[in-house]
């Protein structure tokens, strides 16, 4: 007699760890800009890496937390929302804490020379993981996220520069 129960496919790399992880890559590398190069025309070294931990963790457990509360338990996902909702956030806070290291030297100049290069490390990475997991076209990725974080990342200089009165 045959089963009346259907099989589901197997776990989905994309759907379960590579999506998850790269929007909150995304996010916490994107969203974290701003604060970070704002504090660094306001102040220096350690204060600017202290504004970047705390943005990049609070961005993580924010994304977590909605990424795992935005899904009921659907019989349809082979994934747990709690799951997702970690892997993006730790996606969230790694992609937000590697622009800051930099700025434990003291050298602010030097520091941020060194957070310029992380993030366009961090944007062309994201890109090319999108590119190579998701089958996002190429160009188009390297466009919208390159494109995405050089709008962020100049909203916190201009802010900055308005908070220490140079605008």
């Amino acid at each position: 007699m045959a089963s009346s129960t259907t099989m589901r496919p197997g776990p989905n790399l994309n759907q379960e760890l590579v999506r998850p992880a790269i929007l909150g890559l995304m996010d916490g590398t994107v969203s974290t800009l701003a604060p970070i190069f704002a504090a660094a025309q306001l102040t220096s070294g350690i204060h600017v890496f202290w504004v970047g931990l705390s943005a990049a963790t609070g961005a993580g457990l924010s994304m977590g937390l909605a990424e795992a509360l935005s899904h009921g338990q659907d019989e349809e996902m082979d994934v747990a929302p709690a799951w997702k909702g970690l892997t993006t956030g730790l996606g969230t806070t790694l992609g937000g804490i590697f622009h800051s290291l930099p700025f434990l030297i003291p050298d602010i100049t030097l520091a941020l020379f060194i957070a310029y290069a992380v993030v366009a490390t961090e944007l062309l990475v994201i890109s090319a993981i999108r590119w190579r997991y998701l089958n996002f076209p190429l160009w188009r990725t390297l466009v919208l996220v390159v494109g995405g974080g050089a709008l962020v990342f100049f909203l916190g200089i201009v802010l900055g520069k308005v908070g220490n009165g140079t605008i």
